[in-house]
């Protein structure tokens, strides 16, 4: 397989009707790592937000056990990416994910923000940094995916195109950025976080480069001092530089679910979908899309 190759497989496939295709393929084949750091980013972006940050903060789920919370939510959505939409496995993790946002008081138009997060911030971190840009071809099989996952969530006025999700999330970030004392502290702790994976020496390192990839709204929002130029300027040419580098390299064999990361440590021994996140009012949430009566249960996952 030469370097271009699964993308003329994704160029084949219909956007409109191949959508889970096609973002497998292009988060999981062409670009496993650098969705997972744009994820990630996209975490600090709803930190910014005082009314998400704030419950994060009040919850202490990603402060007093960040790690666990980090894991859950990455195999919550890994497992819908890997399974489909119409698998008991992802109907399970998207079940566990209603009933956690509707134990709270979360807003239709926060869960629409943070939805947007997931499609636009990929896509500009690959603008920016991956080995290639995305197409529009998935760009709008990426708007498919997450309009399709909103729609399970039972989110309201999800946008239909790539545009109208970037627009969305453009407009509510200028207009609900802000200071919160409790998002800082969710970001202070996803920082700590995101350190402890590495060697204690590099974790200064560490929070520079996370810094550094923040844009000013979020700087300002989060009131952290924004890095010295030059710093900044190290850390994003040299993501730059992997990108070019990667391009030289052949291309992925195998797809590299978000389950296989090394940063996700919190279930050394296997997992059940099922059982991932918290429980705080149990018998609540449901997926609101009909499906035809299926066996309950999740399939567990072996450790990788």
């Amino acid at each position: 397989m030469q370097r271009y190759d699964r993308l003329r497989e994704i160029l084949r496939l219909d956007p409109d009707h191949d959508f889970l295709a096609i973002y497998r393929l292009t988060a999981t084949s062409e670009f496993p790592w650098d969705f997972a750091r744009a994820q990630e980013l996209a975490l600090f972006r709803t930190y910014a937000v005082p009314a998400i940050g704030r419950l994060l903060a009040e919850t202490a789920e990603f402060t007093d056990r960040a790690q666990r919370r980090y894991d859950d939510t990455v195999l919550l959505l890994d497992a819908v990416v890997e399974h489909g939409f119409d698998s008991d496995t992802a109907r399970t993790a998207i079940r566990r994910v209603n009933q956690m946002h509707r134990s709270y008081d979360i807003g239709n138009e926060d869960m629409r923000y943070v939805l947007c997060t997931f499609v636009v911030i990929p896509a500009r971190w690959l603008d920016a940094y991956g080995w290639r840009p995305l197409t529009r071809h998935e760009r709008r099989a990426c708007a498919n995916y997450y309009a399709t996952l909103g729609r399970h969530m039972g989110i309201t006025d999800v946008p239909d195109t790539y545009e109208e999700f970037e627009a969305t999330l453009d407009g509510y970030e200028k207009a609900h950025f802000g200071w919160d004392e409790g998002g800082r502290e969710v970001a202070d702790s996803t920082l700590e976080l995101m350190a402890s994976w590495y060697p204690a020496p590099l974790a200064p390192a560490v929070r520079a480069l996370g810094l550094s990839l923040f844009d000013e709204p979020l700087l300002s929002a989060l009131r952290y001092e924004p890095p010295h130029p030059r710093v900044r300027g190290l850390f994003r040419g040299a993501l730059w530089l992997r990108g070019r580098a990667v391009r030289l390299l052949p291309p992925r064999a195998t797809p590299h679910y978000a389950r296989q990361n090394p940063e996700v440590k919190g279930y050394p021994d296997g997992y059940d979908v099922g059982e991932l996140g918290t429980f705080p009012v149990p018998g609540r949430g449901g997926c609101p899309v009909p499906h035809p009566r299926r066996p309950a249960g999740a399939d567990a996952q072996p450790p990788t």
